[in-house]
C-alpha cells in the first residue's frame, strides 16, 4: 500500500528537533521524498539515516541562502514552515530588539521562504503549503507571549493572504495552531526559569487534557494538511489545543 506522501516533495524548515524532525520522519514514513533544513547542521543530519530524508543546513534568516536554497531544490508539493522563536514577556517588558526578532524569524522568514518556493510549486502545478503558528496568536491570549502571540497573529493572516490569492491555482495553505508541546526548546525555555519545576506545573496546568501535546500528535496534524486527504481545506488556522481555549 502506497504512503500518502508517495511520489511528493516535502522541504521542511527548522527539522532538527521538536515539531519540525517529528514531521520530517512522518513525512518520510509515509513516503514523502523529505529535505530536512535547519541553521544547526549536525543534529538535522542525524535525520539522513532515516530512508526518504535528506539534510541541509540552512540559516532561514539568511534570505540569498533561502533563495538559493528554493532554486537548487526546485518544485516542491509540501512546503512546511516551522522554524520560530518564543520571546516571554508582556508589553512592558519587551525590549524592542526582542519585537523586531520575533517578527523577523516568525513572519519575515516565513515570507522570503513561501515566496521563494511559491513559484516553483505553481509551476509545478500546485501543493499545500503548511505554516505553524500558534493557538496564542489571534485565537487567544496568554500573559507575557505579546511578541510572540502578535507574530503568531500574522502568520494566521499571512496564511490566508496566501491560500486566498493562489486558491485558484492549486495551492493550498494552512497554519496548524498548536498549544504548548513538550519539545527541547520548552525544555530550554523551562530552564531558564528561577524554579523550573513550578514552570512545568504552570505550563501543565493551562492545558484542559492535563499534558502537553507530543510534536508526533502535531506531525500528524502537518501529515493531513499535507496529502491529499485534505484537499478541500485552505486557509485555515488548525487549532490542536488540548482544549485550553475552551
Amino acid at each position: 500500500m502506497a504512503g500518502r506522501l508517495e511520489g511528493k516533495k516535502c522541504f521542511l524548515t527548522a527539522a532538527a528537533q521538536g515539531i519540525g524532525r517529528a514531521t520530517a520522519l512522518r513525512f518520510a514514513a509515509e513516503g514523502g521524498e523529505v529535505i530536512a533544513t535547519d541553521v544547526n547542521e549536525a543534529l538535522v543530519g542525524e535525520l539522513a539515516s532515516t530512508p526518504g530524508i535528506t539534510t541541509r543546513r540552512l540559516d532561514v534568516l539568511d534570505h540569498d541562502a533561502v533563495r538559493a536554497m528554493a532554486a537548487e531544490v526546485g518544485p516542491v508539493d509540501v512546503l512546511f514552515n516551522c522554524a520560530g522563536y518564543v520571546d516571554h514577556g508582556n508589553l512592558l517588558d519587551t525590549k524592542l530588539e526582542k519585537w523586531d526578532f520575533s517578527f523577523e524569524l516568525n513572519c519575515r522568514s516565513l515570507f522570503v521562504v513561501t515566496q521563494s518556493f511559491l513559484p516553483g510549486m505553481l509551476e509545478n502545478g500546485g501543493g499545500s503549503i503548511v505554516n505553524v503558528a500558534s493557538v496564542v496568536s489571534s485565537e487567544m491570549a496568554v500573559a507575557n507571549r505579546c511578541a510572540y502571540g502578535a507574530s503568531k497573529g500574522a502568520v494566521i493572516g499571512f496564511t490566508k493572504s496566501v491560500a486566498a490569492d493562489y486558491i485558484g491555482q492549486g495551492i493550498r495553505c494552512n497554519a496548524i495552531c498548536p498549544a504548548t508541546v513538550q519539545t527541547p526548546s520548552l525544555d530550554d525555555r523551562i530552564n531558564a526559569f528561577d524554579d523550573p519545576v513550578a514552570a512545568r506545573k504552570d505550563f501543565i496546568a493551562r492545558q484542559k487534557m492535563g499534558r502537553l501535546a507530543t510534536p508526533e500528535e502535531i506531525a500528524d496534524l502537518a501529515l493531513y494538511l499535507a496529502c491529499d486527504e485534505s484537499r478541500y481545506i485552505t486557509g485555515q488556522p488548525m487549532v490542536i489545543d488540548g482544549g485550553m481555549h475552551l
